[in-house]
């Protein structure tokens, strides 16, 4: 005589049910909690920049070149800021980009295995380091240093910060670039050596354009 399927009884069948609605509901709340989070920092910035906006006009906001809102004289000029923003981002990409491609062209195409195994989680370990340690790293380390080239360079100063800011991006270029190169099929690379280029030249010509698009 064959087993009858086993059938839950009307308690367990509501005991489920209930659960599952306690469990459809705690993950709604987490979702509107993260909602209304989010629309509450929105509607804060919104309405802190209508009231700053009402007593600072905002062709001075983008124009004035001071940043002085302690001063009894107090300006807010945000074009001060930008350009430092930008300067200091440049002189890292300046940094970053080559040494990290140069890297990842290395680890990717010339590395042996035992030197790629140490390598990559001694890079990880680098983009792990707080931003603080960079911070004094360049206070009192680079810029003393670059203070000897250049003794008229102030403490605080843009170089020293943008060429930190490159070392501290390194490890994400170099770990993003050579996945990408690493994601090149091999096909192309034997196509490449058939017709005669060396490891260098389809390194250079080969897979870093191919990779490109994946190249930070």
């Amino acid at each position: 005589m064959p087993a009858r399927p086993w059938q839950a009884s009307p308690a367990q069948r509501i005991r489920r049910r209930l659960a599952e609605r306690a469990i459809e509901t705690m993950l709604l709340l987490a979702a509107l909690v993260a909602v209304f989070t989010t629309a509450a920092i929105v509607a804060m910035l919104v309405w802190e920049s209508v009231v700053f906006f009402r007593s600072v006009p905002l062709l001075d906001f983008l124009t004035d070149t001071q940043w002085t809102p302690l001063f009894d004289d107090a300006h807010f000029g945000i074009l001060a800021l930008l350009s430092g923003t930008l300067t200091t981002t440049i002189v890292a990409l300046m940094v970053a980009v080559p040494l990290g491609t140069i890297l990842a062209i290395y680890l990717s195409e010339f590395a042996p295995f035992r030197v790629r195994e140490v390598a990559k989680p001694f890079l990880e370990l680098l983009g792990g380091i707080p931003t603080i340690v960079y911070g004094y790293f360049a206070l009192f380390f680079v810029t003393p240093l670059l203070q000897r080239i250049y003794p008229e360079l102030p403490g605080f100063n843009m170089l020293s910060a943008g060429l930190v800011m490159g070392i501290m991006i390194i490890p994400y270029v170099s770990s993003l670039s050579e996945d990408a190169m690493r994601a090149v099929p091999m096909s192309m690379r034997e196509a490449s050596y058939a017709m005669g280029a060396t490891r260098l030249q389809t390194a250079l010509f080969v897979v870093t354009p191919a990779a490109l698009s994946g190249l930070a």
